[in-house]
């Protein structure tokens, strides 16, 4: 035990002094999560719009300033003549042209219908379609409040209610995927280049000749990183809470130990990259490379997995992104418990024991 222990210490020491490595281990969370967070939105804030009033009424001058007040739309320009509209995209200046019919008022009244042509610009086809639906809901909003004494018979009034986000905030999307792929990475990332560094470095034929069991090296190089793992979970955590408003409706506890199951996962799938990989290079390759595009494209983090064919929904059931994902929105978003994410936990329990395992098994047989 003592070995081990001061085995422990010397994997402590190795990474302290590599300021890199450090580097790498905090700054790279802070600085992705920052980013993603305010970046990564599919919101739409003070977007270029221009207007073309055929009509310059009263109606329209209403609705133009309704349009302007909000948050989500600035307008750039008036425009006066049709062949401008043409010019403004190609310039870029607006993403949008609102252009009201002539006779606007006349045509609301007279017929009960006048006609908005909303013009996007569809090089972002998302936006383009954000534009829209944020101009729809102005204007329903006006025909509402314009229709407010009226009534109609046999009406069929919709309503929608969205539950656990209702404010439709795309942070709430982006937190949960950017944690976990903060985590699988940078725990993944560093445990791979641990025991590759011992090969380069030279110190491999010390441990290879060391009474320390195979387990014991594997658990000796992991242990110092979920210790520092879990001080990123947190900091992750805490930004999530107090910068982006991200809730907890669910254990802060339970959130913690599916935390630090998850980074015992990443980390046990770093330490298998370790064991198969001859280089530090080659470990680093295989862990940005080789995690980074399927634990953004098939964990369910951007691209919903059912939309997906059958047999990638197949693929995705091996990421162990995907399930930490579905785990800690259950628990941040709708405050689960343990007995509705105990089978995503099981999963990832069973994928840890199998890494470690693989990775003994490799290990083992370049000691012979």
């Amino acid at each position: 035990m003592k070995r081990f222990i001061g085995f422990i210490k010397k994997e402590f020491y190795h990474i302290f002094r590599d300021r890199r490595s450090l580097f790498i281990l905090f700054g790279m969370p802070i600085a992705q999560i920052m980013l993603f967070g305010f970046a990564i939105t599919n919101e739409i804030n003070n977007v270029d719009i221009a207007i073309f009033d055929h009509s310059n009424d009263a109606s329209t001058k209403e609705i133009i300033i309704k349009i302007s007040a909000s948050k989500y739309f600035s307008i750039k320009q008036m425009i006066t003549c049709e062949a401008d509209i043409a010019s403004v995209f190609q310039k870029g200046h607006v993403k949008a042209v609102l252009n009201f019919e002539k006779d606007f008022s006349k045509n609301l009244i007279k017929s009960n219908k006048a006609t908005i042509q909303i013009i996007t610009d569809a090089t972002d086809p998302n936006t383009a379609n954000t534009i829209s639906n944020y101009v729809n809901a102005i204007l329903q909003k006006y025909q509402k409040d314009l229709n407010k004494d009226i009534t109609v018979a046999n009406q069929i009034v919709p309503q929608t209610r969205m539950v656990y986000n209702p404010e439709l905030k795309s942070v709430y999307m982006f937190v949960p995927g950017v944690m976990t792929i903060i985590l699988m990475l940078v725990s993944a990332m560093m445990t791979s280049i641990s025991i590759t560094r011992e090969k380069e470095l030279g110190t491999m034929e010390i441990l290879l000749v060391s009474p320390l069991k195979p387990i014991q090296v594997i658990v000796g190089k992991v242990f110092p990183y979920i210790f520092l793992s879990i001080i990123n979970a947190v900091v992750i955590v805490l930004l999530s809470i107090f910068i982006f408003k991200m809730p907890v409706q669910g254990s802060l506890f339970l959130l913690g130990l599916e935390s630090v199951l998850f980074i015992i996962t990443s980390l046990a799938l770093g330490i298998l990259i370790s064991t198969i990989s001859a280089t530090q290079q080659t470990a680093m390759m295989i862990s940005l490379m080789g995690l980074m595009l399927p634990v953004i494209l098939l964990s369910g983090f951007i691209f919903p997995i059912s939309s997906m064919p059958q047999p990638l929904q197949v693929i995705c059931n091996i990421i162990p992104a995907k399930w930490f994902i579905i785990i800690i929105k259950g628990i941040m978003l709708k405050g689960v418990g343990l007995q509705y994410v105990w089978k995503e936990t099981l999963i990832l329990v069973g994928m840890t024991i199998f890494f470690i395992g693989l990775s003994v098994k490799k290990y083992k047989i370049r000691l012979e």
